[in-house]
């Protein structure tokens, strides 16, 4: 008896379950028809529109999206565009409601358009600057921006090169540390010139600097004399195995107390800071200047050293230079640049009205 029983309200659960499906597919049967009605009203309504072609509206577009959205067959009875018009017309209907939901959000804080100007006239009038130098000149005074911001309001259509970062591999004593080198420029006259740098790894201060056509082993030593006239010398010196340090150089070094460590054979990697000196005092000052001889040369490394002293921001010296700059505040004035090194860097500094 209890078999039966169960048996009778299977039968009539799998009947209502037919009936509920039937109805379901009746109403979706109903409703695909009169979408699909509606849809071709509206496509015969355009095409009976005045005009040479069919003019399409805006309710137009936002009928189309808002169906494309809600039925799946629309694509079966769409004639008077391609499926992927209407596809863009549903994405432009999207972007506008979220323009709309967010009009009155607050959103991230816009710059100030004085400070915008600013960056684009840094980027104009220091070509070769990048983003972390602009940064660290911003941030002298007063103005703290992240380098994404600075890139994002950099002119557009300009190419700069690269600005690189170096790591010293020499962390260890630096306060009692020195680096040589020499290094070559060309003149208008054909004649090649020699510039001897001395750098004090500490601050990457350039502690002297000589220009020569003809150097000599007593010459360079000499110039590590003069780089100490009245001040206690460092303890150690890095230098390469040029053959200009000759006996009369190494004679010169050790009455001062200096110890020299020269570096592997072929290997510039292994003095770094001078060799990074060497590359900016191009970059950032000879490849813009034709030189025309020795003491034109001199005037202009001297005007360069001083702005690299006193006004560069350098990474390793977070940020700062090797002189320290002090960091001014928007209330001290506004902001006023200086042209330095013939016009090729600039200096930014506050100034009261």
């Amino acid at each position: 008896m209890a078999g039966r029983i169960d048996s009778g309200w299977f039968d009539m659960f799998s009947l209502l379950s037919a009936v509920l499906r039937s109805v379901i597919a009746g109403f979706r049967a109903r409703r695909n028809l009169v979408l699909e009605n509606l849809a071709l009203r509206h496509q015969v309504l355009v095409l009976n529109r005045r005009g040479k072609s069919p003019t399409l509206r805006t309710s137009d577009r936002l009928f189309w999206a808002t169906l494309s959205a809600i039925w799946s067959r629309w694509t079966k009875v769409l004639v008077i565009v391609q499926p992927q018009t209407v596809v863009r017309w549903h994405q432009a209907r999207f972007r506008l409601y979220w323009r709309w939901r967010s009009r009155h959000r607050v959103g991230r804080t816009p710059k100030d358009r004085e400070l915008i100007d600013l960056i684009r006239r840094m980027w104009q009038a220091n070509p070769t600057w990048g983003s972390p130098r602009i940064r660290a000149e911003l941030a002298k005074l007063g103005l703290q921006v992240s380098a994404a911001t600075v890139r994002k309001y950099r002119p557009k259509g300009e190419r700069r090169p690269p600005s690189q970062s170096w790591r010293s591999s020499l962390a260890n004593h630096t306060k009692q540390l020195i680096a040589v080198d020499f290094f070559t420029v060309p003149t208008v006259t054909f004649r090649v010139l020699f510039v001897f740098v001395i750098l004090a790894h500490d601050r990457r201060k350039l502690l002297h600097f000589a220009v020569t056509e003809a150097p000599s082993a007593a010459w360079a030593g000499q110039q590590i004399v003069n780089a100490f006239p009245f001040e206690t010398p460092p303890k150690y010196l890095l230098r390469d195995r040029d053959g200009t340090y000759g006996s009369a150089f190494s004679q010169r070094v050790t009455v001062l107390g200096i110890e020299e460590k020269p570096i592997a054979p072929r290997a510039p990697w292994q003095n770094p800071c001078v060799e990074r000196l060497i590359r900016t005092i191009r970059r950032e000052c000879l490849d813009h200047v034709i030189v025309i001889g020795e003491l034109h040369l001199q005037n202009v490394l001297k005007d360069y050293f001083e702005y690299y002293h006193h006004s560069r921001p350098h990474r390793s010296l977070t940020q700062d230079s090797p002189v320290p700059r002090p960091v001014q505040t928007p209330e001290q004035g506004r902001v006023v640049e200086f042209p330095q090194v013939g016009g090729l860097h600039h200096l930014y500094a506050r100034q009261a009205a």
